[in-house]
C-alpha cells in the first residue's frame, strides 16, 4: 500500500485518511487487540499493534478475517486475492480443473464465510449460464476472480446501465423521418441494430462514462492483484 506520491502531500489530512482507509484500520485493530487480550492479558499492546499494521503492510492480514473485512477496502481485496494465489497457485501449475464448488471450499479455507454467490458470478466471467457445472483452470478462475471481487460494485452498476439500455431498444419506437434537401420529399430511417446484437459498444460507453468519477478503486501499490498473470 504505497503511500509514497505527490498528490498525497497536497490533500488534506481528512481526504488522506478516507483515500487509505486509515480510520478503517485503526479501528479493526483496536478491536483485534481487545479480543486478544480477553484470551491472553499478557498482551503487550505496542508490540500486538505493530504487528498488526505489519501484517497490513505485508498483505497478510486477511487471512481468516470475515468477508465483510476483507472487502471493506481495496487494499484488503488486493491482499486477499493475492494471498489466494499465493495459497493454491500449485493448482494451476499441475493443470487442475475445479468445479465452482471446489473452488468456493478454497476460498473457505481463507475466509470461513466468503460468499457462493459471488464464486458463481465469477464464473460467469469464465463460462455461460447453462455451463456453470463446468470445470476450470486455476488461471482463468483467479483473472475473473480478481476483476470480479475487486470491481464488484462497478460490474453490478454497469450491468444495470446494460440492462436499462437493452429494455431501451426493446421498447417499440416510432421511425425516425428526416427531411432532404427537395423540401416535400422525406426519408424514413429506421435503425438497422438488432436488439439481439447488444448495445451499441459508445452508447454504453457513455452512459458508464460518469459511474468512472464516482469509483475509485485503483489498486496503486506494486503488488496489485491484477498482476498476478
Amino acid at each position: 500500500m504505497s503511500v509514497l506520491s505527490e498528490d498525497n502531500f497536497s490533500m488534506t489530512a481528512e481526504k488522506y485518511l478516507a483515500k487509505y482507509h486509515v480510520l478503517t484500520y485503526i479501528e479493526d485493530s483496536m478491536l483485534q487487540l481487545l479480543e486478544h487480550r480477553e484470551e491472553n492479558s499478557k498482551v503487550v499492546p505496542a508490540k500486538f499493534l505493530c504487528e498488526y499494521f505489519c501484517s497490513l503492510r505485508d498483505g497478510n492480514h486477511t487471512m481468516f478475517r470475515e468477508f465483510n473485512f476483507i472487502r471493506s477496502t481495496p487494499h484488503n481485496r488486493a491482499s486477499f486475492v493475492v494471498l489466494f494465489w499465493k495459497c493454491f497457485r500449485q493448482i494451476g501449475k499441475k493443470g487442475d480443473l475445479l468445479s465452482i464448488q471446489e473452488y468456493h471450499s478454497l476460498l473457505g479455507l481463507l475466509c470461513p464465510d466468503f460468499p457462493f454467490q459471488l464464486v458463481q458470478k465469477t464464473a460467469r466471467i469464465v463460462l455461460i449460464d447453462d455451463a456453470l457445472d463446468c470445470l476450470i483452470s486455476f488461471s482463468d478462475f483467479i483473472y475473473a476472480f480478481q476483476v470480479q471481487f475487486y470491481y464488484e460494485e462497478f460490474l453490478e452498476k454497469t450491468w444495470g446501465i446494460y440492462q436499462s439500455l437493452m429494455q431501451t431498444m426493446h421498447s417499440p419506437r416510432d421511425p425516425v423521418i428526416v427531411p432532404t434537401s427537395g423540401g416535400s420529399d422525406t426519408k424514413i430511417h429506421q435503425s438497422t441494430h438488432s436488439p439481439a446484437d447488444g448495445v451499441d459498444a459508445m452508447q454504453f460507453f457513455r452512459a458508464i462514462y460518469p459511474v468512472l468519477d464516482r469509483m475509485d478503486y485503483r489498486c496503486g501499490d506494486e503488488r496489485s492483484c491484477l498482476k498476478l498473470y
